[in-house]
């Protein structure tokens, strides 16, 4: 059975390779090696790492095709960088680079348990937005 425990990096790669692909319908390793800013030799390694977990579909200078079970991975991250962003930006008040950014360094870590009341908090938010102006308006400089 493959191993699929992911590092933060080949969290990075599927995200990449699942944006890439339902914004341009193909993905091959320059388009990845240019979105991360990494060499090619890091992404080929990284390709092999995940086709050997079945995630992706991958053979040297073709097209990168993700499989059922790497959309799944890959759309849990997705989800938690697009919760925590949000979090970020609507709750914290943080403009939007620096709620991005934060959302990729978190989104690796963050346990399920607190995702899921960051989760509650958003929609507790969207019914109370009182709570958070007021927030917001006491944390101006």
């Amino acid at each position: 059975m493959k191993q699929k425990q992911l590092t933060s990096s080949l969290e990075d790669y599927l995200e990449v390779i699942s944006n890439h692909l339902k914004r341009h319908n193909k993905v091959r390793a320059i388009d990845i090696s240019r979105e991360l800013n990494v060499s090619r030799a890091s992404v080929s390694e990284a390709l092999k790492r995940l086709a050997e977990k079945g995630l992706i579909n991958y053979g040297r200078y073709d097209i990168i095709t993700i499989t059922d079970e790497g959309e799944k991975e890959a759309q849990k991250v997705i989800e938690k960088h697009r919760l925590l962003q949000e979090f970020f930006k609507d709750i914290l008040g943080l403009d939007e680079i620096e709620a991005t950014e934060n959302a990729c360094k978190i989104e690796h870590v963050i346990s399920e348990n607190v995702l899921n009341k960051l989760n509650d908090y958003i929609k507790f938010n969207k019914k109370h937005p009182e709570f958070t102006k007021k927030f917001l308006n006491n944390t101006k400089d």
